[in-house]
């Protein structure tokens, strides 16, 4: 498929889909059918995504966020697999978790492991800081 390396696939992922810029592009980086491990302390799910349900999901970032400013914080690979935290920066523009907009600045804290096979992102493992997500959106 491609002679990138995972970090290189999975830090070019971050520059043109994760970031909102070309969404749809998403099945450049994503092969047609990935794991997507949702690890939270209180109910764990895996769910499977295709590149067009996570190109939506990104669109549905940008309607709730507006034209977000994504900062790739840390980056480490080992074999096929990727670790990047990352800043999300934004505003309340659009409902989120039942919160009406309010057009506040918005934060977001997350961490994913993505793991590359053939050239693709075929499963990863993402955290986010939900507490601190709901505080904002809150108010509180």
């Amino acid at each position: 498929m491609t002679d990138r390396t995972p970090e290189a696939l999975v830090r070019e992922f971050f520059s043109v889909v994760r970031s909102g810029a070309a969404p749809r592009r998403a099945g450049d980086f994503m092969a047609p059918r990935v794991r997507a491990h949702q690890v939270q302390a209180e109910a764990p799910t895996t769910v499977e995504r295709t590149p067009d349900q996570y190109a939506e999901h990104v669109e549905e970032m940008l309607a709730a966020y507006g034209p977000f400013r994504l900062t790739v914080d840390e980056v480490l690979a080992a074999g096929d697999k990727v670790y990047v935290r990352w800043t999300q920066d934004g505003s309340h523009v659009g409902e989120v978790d039942g919160h009406a907009p309010t057009g506040r600045p918005v934060t977001q804290v997350a961490s994913c492991v993505y793991r590359v096979e053939d050239g693709r992102i075929v499963e990863y493992w993402m955290q986010i800081d939900r507490a601190g997500l709901a505080a904002q959106l809150g108010g509180g």
